[in-house]
C-alpha cells in the first residue's frame, strides 16, 4: 500500500489539506498528517482547527512514497522556512520518490531547486518566469513532471487528488473514488 506524508504548517489551506488527506485516505492509500510545531493541533489559514496524526520529528526517519505539501497562507511561509521540509524534499528527490505541492507550496519546491528544469503549476502569482526562468510555468489546474506533481489551488484539490490516486494505485481506483464523489 503506497504511503503519503502531509506536513500540517499553521495557517495551511484547509480546503487543500481536508481534501487531500480525505481522497487519498478513500483510495486506501495510508496518509499520515505530521505537524511541524510542537502541538499536532494547529489552525488553518481561514481559522479552522485541525489535528494531526503526530509531529513532523516523529516521522523525520520515515519512508513515504510521496511528500505531499499543501498551500495556503502563511502555511507555506512556514514550510519554506523549515530545514526539515526542505530536507525531506531533498531525500525524496535523492530516492526518486513522488513530490507534490499545491497552491503556493511550489515555491517551497522551486526554492529546494526541485522545479528546475520541470514544468509547474501554482496559485496565480506565486512563482513568475522572471524571477524563475529555470521553470516551465504553465496555466493548468495540475501538471505532473515525472516524479514533481503541481497543482493551483482549492479549487483544484479534488483532481489533484484523483490524480495521486491513479499514480500511486490505479485509474480503477481513481475511478471508483471519483465515482463515488457525485461530481458534475
Amino acid at each position: 500500500m503506497a504511503s503519503v506524508l502531509i506536513p500540517l504548517a499553521e495557517g495551511c489551506e484547509e480546503l487543500e489539506a481536508v481534501t487531500l488527506i480525505d481522497l487519498l485516505r478513500r483510495a486506501g492509500i495510508t496518509v499520515t498528517t505530521a505537524s511541524l510545531s510542537g502541538q499536532r493541533q494547529l489552525t488553518a489559514s481561514r481559522q479552522v482547527a485541525l489535528v494531526a496524526d503526530t509531529l513532523l520529528d516523529n516521522v523525520l526517519n520515515d519512508e513515504f512514497d510521496m511528500l505531499l505539501l499543501p498551500g495556503g497562507q502563511p502555511g507555506t511561509t512556514h514550510l519554506n522556512a523549515d530545514q526539515r521540509i526542505h530536507a525531506l524534499i531533498t531525500r525524496q528527490q535523492q530516492a526518486d520518490k513522488f513530490i507534490a505541492a499545491i497552491c503556493a507550496a511550489p515555491l517551497v519546491l522551486a526554492e529546494s531547486g526541485v522545479l528546475n528544469g520541470k514544468q509547474a503549476t501554482c496559485y496565480p502569482g506565486t512563482l513568475d518566469t522572471e524571477t524563475w526562468p529555470q521553470i516551465s510555468l504553465r496555466d493548468e489546474p495540475v501538471v505532473i513532471d515525472r516524479k514533481v506533481l503541481t497543482s493551483r489551488g482549492p479549487g483544484t484539490a479534488m483532481d489533484f487528488a484523483l490524480n495521486i490516486i491513479e499514480l500511486l494505485t490505479d485509474k480503477a481506483t481513481r475511478d471508483q473514488v471519483d465515482t463515488g464523489l457525485v461530481r458534475p
